[in-house]
């Protein structure tokens, strides 16, 4: 399963880190952070207007579709999705099969005022830190990559350090590790995790089984109107997309298309 093989590899790569950079010092690093984690529930959650909401990733490859975008240049991108309206911005960190890097959270950081997300298989407080330090404002954390109590303890040390977490899940298993862990913003991603395949009915499934007051965020597979639509009126507050507007000449011309 492509998703063993990604948190093995993740783990090795943080055993290193914490070695060069040791929990302790990265977190005496906070005094001289620059960033505070900014409202990502605001940022998020659906309005009487009927805003799209949509957070825009910044994405190079996948391990299913290998390099998405050949012209990448993490900074440009963030500033076309600032441009057409993106709510927030999920940045991929993950090196190995998505070819990211923490790297871009500071990069964009720097350039463009929408809330981050720092999108990576996190198993560990100190890659909380480390998103915290980079200049993320929210996390993901993938119920299926951990045990009921491991996703708790992460959420609250997420919010411990005043951030908040965009809790992926895939079945109604992963719903009730979500729940139990007290998330407030649950993602619902189509793409099976082992074979790959879209199942664009699992929202409709799994949204009238999530309790009142949750921020629901559909994930892959989404690139028309139509579809937004759809899932706007079962109930989804937020989208996020990456390869549709990877794929796109002009970023910002179909993100704005798809939030009118």
């Amino acid at each position: 399963m492509i998703l063993d093989k990604i948190i093995e590899r993740t783990k090795e790569d943080l055993e290193r880190r914490k070695v060069d950079y040791p929990f302790d010092w990265l977190g005496r690093s906070l005094a001289y952070n620059p960033f505070t984690p900014r409202d990502v529930k605001s940022a998020l959650a659906s309005n009487k207007k009927g805003d799209i909401k949509i957070i825009a990733e910044v994405k190079k490859a996948s391990p299913s579709k290998g390099v998405i975008r050949e012209d990448f240049d993490p900074i440009l991108i963030a500033k076309a999705y600032e441009e057409g309206g993106a709510d927030a911005l999920s940045v991929l960190t993950e090196p190995h099969f998505f070819k990211g890097d923490l790297e871009y959270l500071t990069q964009i950081r720097r350039y463009v005022p929408t809330p981050l997300l720092r999108k990576d298989f996190i198993v560990d407080k100190y890659q909380l830190l480390e998103a915290l330090v980079y200049g993320a404002d929210f996390v993901l954390l993938i119920a299926a990559a951990l045990s009921q109590k491991e996703l708790k303890e992460l959420l609250d040390y997420t919010r411990h350090l005043g951030m908040e977490a965009l809790v992926e899940i895939h079945d109604k298993s992963d719903l009730k590790k979500a729940i139990f862990a007290g998330a407030d913003i649950i993602g619902i991603n189509h793409r099976d995790l082992k074979s790959f395949e879209m199942n664009m009915r699992l929202s409709f499934d799994l949204i009238p089984l999530i309790p009142n007051g949750k921020i629901i965020v559909a994930e892959s597979g989404i690139d028309n109107k139509e579809i937004i639509d759809e899932l706007s009126k079962a109930g989804v507050d937020a989208f996020l997309i990456g390869e549709h507007f990877m794929r796109q000449d002009d970023i910002s011309s179909e993100l704005r298309k798809l939030k009118e």
